[in-house]
C-alpha cells in the first residue's frame, strides 16, 4: 500500500506543479484576478495534500486499512475539490458548464478534513494507549 500512495503522491504532485505553472503562465491574461486566485486556491490544497499523501506513504505507525481509507479520501478529495475549482475558475474557456457540478466542491473539501481528521484521531488514540502502559 505505501507503494501505491507515494507514487499517487509523486503523480499528483507532479501534476499540481503543471496545472499551478499553467495558472500562473497560460491563463493570467485569459481570466480574471479573481478566478485566478480561486485557481491558485485549487492548486494550494492541491499540492499540500499531496505533500500529506508522501507524508502518509512514508508514515510508519498507522495500519494499512487507515491508510488506504485516508488514501482514499485523500485522492478523492483533492480530484473533487482542486478539480472542481479548476473547471469553476475557467469556467467561462470549455464548453461544459462546471456549475452544475459544483455541490463536488464541498464533498471533495470535507473529505480532506476527514483525512486530516483520521490521522489526529490516530495518532490521538496511539498516544492515549502508550501513556496508559507507561504508568
Amino acid at each position: 500500500m505505501n507503494r501505491i500512495i507515494i507514487l499517487t503522491a509523486s503523480a499528483l504532485g507532479f501534476v499540481g506543479v503543471i496545472v499551478g505553472a499553467f495558472g500562473a503562465h497560460a491563463l493570467e491574461d485569459i481570466i480574471t484576478s479573481n478566478q485566478l486566485d480561486s485557481y491558485d486556491t485549487g492548486v494550494k490544497y492541491h499540492l499540500i495534500h499531496a505533500l500529506l499523501l508522501l507524508f502518509l506513504g512514508l508514515e510508519t505507525h498507522l495500519n494499512s486499512q487507515r491508510k488506504k481509507i485516508i488514501w482514499l479520501f485523500l485522492l478523492i478529495g483533492i480530484l473533487f475539490f482542486s478539480g472542481s475549482i479548476y473547471g469553476l475558475a475557467t469556467n467561462d474557456l470549455t464548453s461544459f458548464d462546471f456549475k452544475k457540478i459544483a455541490l463536488i466542491t464541498p464533498l471533495g473539501g470535507s473529505l480532506l478534513i476527514f483525512s486530516w481528521l483520521m490521522i489526529f484521531i490516530s495518532y490521538w488514540s496511539k498516544t492515549k494507549k502508550t501513556t496508559k502502559h507507561r504508568k
